[in-house]
């Protein structure tokens, strides 16, 4: 597979970056969750990972915007990828959230249709609340005190399972060590833009089918999170739901199966 080239795209109120693989007829948007440093730099290994998805897709990777301002919401974060989907042609798109980039995907769907034929959710909330908030609170303060390495692991314990987080440490650290005080403060401003993140009560304004996956273990937003969307979602259109046992938060990089159920919910009609 071709190496992924970074672009930006200009909207007129910001710039933002972006990779795209795959040769297929149907436009996919992947929106990445929450990370340290910028998805962009691991676009070869996101390419890599979703090559089986390449053939029938042209798979678009949004970044957050390049600026952020001081404060950054979830809500924000929706408009201006939505801005950067429409500067692309990217209508009627087959998008996928993972974790944060879920809760952009469900604003995205909710306000902005027209740019989303089908939508799939994974390891994502549709509300963040203050009692469940306790891993991005450590992150935040993990980041804001510099502490890189111990942001890492906190991270990686809370997304992988315990054997795959003890096989993944000594690169965690590793990784650790090349991390910048500007990625630091990035990484503050775009945790701190979940805060009081709720589309309970819309859910069922969502007109496209809908695939939500999640994870029993997930130790960053919990099982209750996917039972609300699960349980929020009482009207059609075609929806499906998915809970893998045995997986953490980061079940998008982790369950063996994962891009084949998107495969199979993207490109199945509808009835």
């Amino acid at each position: 597979m071709t190496k992924p080239e970074i672009k930006t795209v200009e909207t007129g109120s910001c710039s933002m970056r972006y990779f795209q693989f795959g040769t297929g007829p149907k436009p996919m948007v992947i929106l990445p969750g929450l990370s340290v440093q910028s998805v962009m730099n691991a676009a070869d290994a996101v390419a890599n990972a979703y090559r089986s998805m390449a053939q029938d897709f042209t798979v678009t990777v949004f970044d957050r915007r390049t600026e952020l301002p001081a404060a950054y919401s979830v809500s924000e974060m929706a408009r201006d990828t939505a801005a950067a989907m429409s500067a692309l042609g990217l209508g009627g798109a087959y998008l996928f959230g993972a974790s944060q980039g879920g809760m952009i995907a469900l604003l995205i769907a909710l306000d902005h249709p027209e740019l989303v034929r089908k939508l799939a959710l994974g390891s994502t909330a549709a509300r963040v609340a203050a009692d469940r908030s306790g891993a991005l609170s450590r992150w935040v303060g993990l980041a804001a005190q510099k502490d890189a390495v111990g942001l890492y692991l906190d991270f990686g314990e809370k997304l992988y399972p315990p054997g795959l987080f003890q096989m993944l440490r000594p690169a965690l650290i590793e990784t650790a060590q090349t991390v910048t005080e500007a990625e630091l403060a990035r990484f503050v401003t775009l945790a701190g833009g979940t805060a009081g993140f709720d589309v309970t009560d819309r859910l069922n304004e969502i007109a496209c089918p809908v695939l939500v996956l999640g994870a029993a273990d997930d130790a960053v937003l919990g099982e209750t999170a996917f039972r609300e969307l699960v349980d929020g979602r009482t009207k059609e259109p075609l929806f499906e739901a998915y809970l893998y046992e045995g997986f953490g938060h980061a079940a998008f990089d982790t369950a063996p199966d994962y891009k084949k159920r998107l495969t199979q919910f993207f490109l199945q009609s509808n009835k």
